[in-house]
């Protein structure tokens, strides 16, 4: 039997444009989705592949060709990697699904958190050769906080070294998933033909056809007969174990119905107790439509999913709403972005109610109204618009302003405050300057942009020195700001070297007063406090705390001190970087009736701080990253020494068919340059990735180097 498909024919006939006359695509026949791995696990070829044969797109694009539709930067078809979210809408027969394209390089860490705060289910790819990968953990952990369904695709079957067995027990191990095989490959490697379907006891084999649209469906392969029927036994009885309904036909012994399967199936990946697993070549365009039947049998609609949870913008307390469009709108903006034509585009999930042209929304952070002007259905940087937005898309809003990543938007009458997405702290920064005086008036324009795309990039201006130091969350981030800068706002810059955000904290407890007095004639200055300062446990944070008795400071006065506590924190003391892990108590002080004032209390509070801290015994943290190196045995040594000349601290090693996997702890400050360093140890074979892990004691041997480095400007510091 020979099966051939063009999804184009059939769509629904009304879904040319779903908003046209009301909601035409329900609700049930929606899927929001991610497709999310390591960096190379072939997550933009899947998505390609995926959008030729829903025949969204008529051309099957390659990123090596640099003519893909989610890569569509100028920066990502020269690199060949991600950069940038790309939303992108298909359809599979009468399911509309919203696909979400996400960077697997740890520097664009955002781009795949907030994708995930706002998506239904997930697909996440893995390389059937290198197996689970770092950043494949880091995007799962990522998955798990936002309680994300997810099945998996392991991918590159074709691949020499390719393990389908291998890295299934990775996903079990290493990720702790419940994950069971719906699909087994048939061969591997240059013999890979296609897979067998566990669940009709069937093979789907790709024979001739170049672009994979055509497969025939077969009798199982005789030597693969006895392993189907047995994944069969084994994917019963594990959805037996999560599922009632299949678990009293398993415990009679009667044959699970199809129907029922599946649908016990469903209900185990949505309450993510099972993660389903397929497996293909997206390259070779074999393998992609089961697992687009995947997405829409077993990943949840959005009614499918709990009642959104937020807070009354009032009360602040617990409110609730249903995913439907009958409900008061509430939608979450997670990205912005500058397009050369229309100018700020805002992205937004849609989680209840309706949103229309002309309609006004409301923004409970700001507590201001807009108009809606313009409604964009996204099609990577290709814009469609659209009358109406419905609960359970994904879609952009024109020309609106006053809106930040993670504002929530809805109607005043009914506000609620959703959860934003959560970001991690720049760890690297470095100081730039315009080339000409034309470059320096576009500067800062380009960059308030560009770090109001991006929540993990940071513009600041050094006081001391009037440097603009820009921070990110590595080498590759701030190089593709720099190239970013350049392409779209025309501004040329130069850049210094980059600098560690490091912090500064205490090892011991101190006392310290700290006195503000100013007499000039007429009305003084007064204001004087006496603090304590004590150590807190890794990860605490800040506290301040107030124990004046009797007056002593009057009430008015007490945030004023710990204004200057905080604000002189920001700062340190050793080398202008910030201070964490401390306690503050405002233990005493003093007033004048008439010279006292809040300026004069914070300046204290200033002052006994650093006195206190000073005394304090303090000391510099250096940001320690995660490093994790894939390279062939043979380059295995001379890595390793590398990693210990770096100051590294060997955590694992773990060998594997064709390669070992090393995996370190190593300063931040020591990784400058690797890439360069890597591929000339390897001749180009090795690849590693890495990811901030904590912060540790910077070594004496090398603390009057920074301090030296960092007084004068303490250019590097992240004053955030």
């Amino acid at each position: 039997m020979q099966t051939t498909l063009q999804q184009s024919s059939s769509q629904p006939q009304q879904s040319g444009d779903p908003n046209a006359k009301g909601r035409q695509i329900t609700l049930p026949f929606v899927r929001n989705i991610g497709i999310a791995a390591h960096i190379d696990a072939g997550k933009t070829t899947t998505t390609e592949r995926i959008l030729f044969y829903t025949g969204t797109t008529h051309k099957i694009g390659n990123v090596d060709e640099g003519n893909t539709v989610t890569d569509w930067m100028e920066q990502e078809r020269e690199r060949g990697i991600t950069i940038t979210s790309a939303a992108i809408t298909c359809f599979w027969g009468k399911y509309q699904i919203n696909i979400i394209d996400t960077p697997g390089h740890v520097d664009f860490t955002a781009e795949v958190e907030r994708s995930l705060r706002v998506l239904d289910g997930a697909v996440a790819v893995f390389c059937a050769v290198a197996g689970v990968q770092p950043q494949s953990e880091t995007v799962w952990r990522q998955a798990t906080r936002y309680n994300v369904p997810r099945i998996a695709f392991v991918n590159k079957m074709d691949r020499t070294g390719a393990n389908f067995e291998n890295c299934l027990k990775e996903i079990r191990e290493k990720l702790g998933a419940n994950a069971w095989p719906l699909f087994l490959p048939i061969g591997k490697e240059d013999n890979f033909q296609g897979v067998v379907d566990v669940l009709n006891q069937k093979a789907i084999v790709w024979k001739s056809d170049q672009t994979g649209a055509k497969f025939h469906v077969e009798e199982i392969p005789a030597h693969l007969v006895e392993p189907a029927k047995k994944a069969y036994h084994d994917l019963v009885e594990a959805v037996a174990n999560v599922d009632d309904h299949v678990a009293e036909f398993f415990l009679n012994e009667k044959p699970v119905p199809l129907a029922d399967l599946k649908a016990g199936i469903r209900r185990a990946t949505i309450a993510n107790k099972i993660v389903p697993v397929t497996c293909g070549s997206a390259f070779k365009n074999k393998g992609v439509q089961p697992m687009i039947d995947m997405v829409v049998d077993y990943l949840p609609c959005p009614i499918d999913l709990p009642t959104v949870e937020g807070l009354d913008e009032i009360k602040h307390e617990p409110m609730q709403r249903a995913r439907n469009d009958h409900e008061p709108f509430a939608c979450l903006a997670f990205k912005l972005w500058s397009d050369p034509f229309v100018g700020k585009l805002v992205f937004f999930r849609v989680y209840s109610g309706i949103l229309k042209t002309g309609d006004t929304i409301y923004n409970p952070r700001t507590r201001k109204r807009e108009r809606v002007g313009r409604l964009m259905r996204m099609k990577a940087d290709q814009r469609e618009q659209v009358d109406a937005c419905y609960s359970g898309d994904i879609a952009a809003l024109v020309g609106v302003k006053h809106i930040t990543t993670g504002d929530t938007l809805c109607i005043e009458e009914d506000s609620i405050i959703l959860e934003p997405p959560k970001f991690p702290e720049p760890v690297i920064s470095m100081a730039v300057e315009p080339k000409t005086k034309a470059d320096r008036d576009k500067m800062g324009d380009a960059l308030a942009r560009l770090s109001e795309e991006d929540p993990t990039f940071r513009v600041s201006t050094n006081q001391e020195t009037g440097q603009t130091i820009i921070a990110g969350m590595g080498e590759l981030h701030l190089e593709i700001i720099q190239d970013r800068m350049k392409r779209e706002f025309k501004v040329e810059s130069n850049s210094g070297k980059p600098q560690i955000a490091y912090r500064e904290t205490i090892t011991r407890a101190a006392e310290a007063e700290g006195k503000f007095i100013r007499q000039s004639g007429g009305r003084g200055q007064y204001g004087h406090c006496v603090i304590a300062i004590e150590p807190l446990p890794k990860g605490t944070g800040v506290v301040i705390e107030n124990e004046v008795v009797g007056g002593r400071i009057p009430r008015e006065y007490i945030p004023a001190v710990q204004d200057g506590i905080e604000e002189a924190a920001l700062t340190g003391v050793l080398a202008g970087f910030r201070v964490i892990d401390f306690k503050a108590r405002i233990l005493d002080g003093s007033f004048h009736e008439v010279d006292s004032s809040e300026l004069a209390f914070k300046l204290a509070g200033s002052f006994a701080f650093k006195e206190a801290f000073r005394q304090a015994k303090p000391i510099l943290l250096e940001p320690i990253m995660v490093v994790d190196v894939t390279t062939p045995e043979e380059y295995m040594g001379d890595i390793l020494g590398d990693i210990n000349s770096r100051r590294g601290h060997i955590i694992n090693i773990e060998n594997k068919q064709f390669s070992t996997n090393i995996r370190a702890h190593v300063a931040l400050s020591e990784m400058f340059g690797y890439a360069t360093v890597i591929r000339s140890l390897s001749k180009g074979r090795a690849a590693y990735s890495m990811e901030p892990s904590h912060f540790e004691k910077v070594p004496d041997s090398i603390l009057a180097t920074i301090l030296d480095s960092n007084k004068p400007a303490a250019a590097g510091g992240d004053k955030k």
